[in-house]
């Protein structure tokens, strides 16, 4: 069926699927996300896990190639701590470097404060390249620490790792 027959498409969908030879003539913009782009991160969110930015608590990093995002890092602010969460870039776009950025522009960012997160275990090599270090779990600030209470200390079969990047350490951005 065509697009004329199927009618409008989600513009998330629109987004986040285009082919990558269709993105590629122009260099990746990569910048911290104004309130009304906001939208476009939670669109892009919908197939992870349904995540959602909220601009009273959140600073949402993007990668973007012709206005259109391809990776997402989210920072979010606890009462007394920073949390790295919705990193993400959609298999589409896999492959160019877009996450390495996101992260970057965010830890460069954030870099005068602790940076708290639960790593994915096959990625503690990605985030230790910004200065993330593991952590054990009672180390991390307790609003950080209550989203994996349903893994009843049991990160290993989570498959999540935590981990801190300490104000003001290791590299800020790291280049593709």
């Amino acid at each position: 069926m065509t697009q004329e027959m199927a009618g409008p498409q989600d513009p998330a969908q629109i987004v986040m699927q285009a082919p990558m030879d269709e993105l590629s003539s122009e260099p990746p913009v990569i910048k911290e996300l104004t309130v009304p782009e906001f939208t476009l991160a939670d669109a892009a969110w919908k197939e992870y896990h349904e995540t959602t930015g909220n601009p009273a608590i959140d600073r949402i990093f993007g990668v973007f190639v012709q206005g259109r995002p391809v990776s997402l890092a989210r920072c979010r602010r606890h009462d007394k701590s920073l949390e790295v969460d919705g990193i993400w870039t959609p298999p589409s776009f896999r492959g160019h470097g877009y996450s390495r950025m996101a992260v970057g522009a965010l830890v460069e960012a954030c870099h005068n404060d602790d940076l708290y997160m639960y790593a994915v275990s096959h990625l503690t090599g990605f985030y230790a390249r910004f200065g993330f270090l593991p952590i054990p779990e009672k180390d991390l600030p307790e609003p950080v620490r209550e989203r994996y209470t349903w893994a009843a200390g049991n990160l290993e079969g989570a498959e999540v790792q935590p981990m801190v990047r300490r104000a003001g350490t290791g590299a800020i951005f790291v280049r593709p």
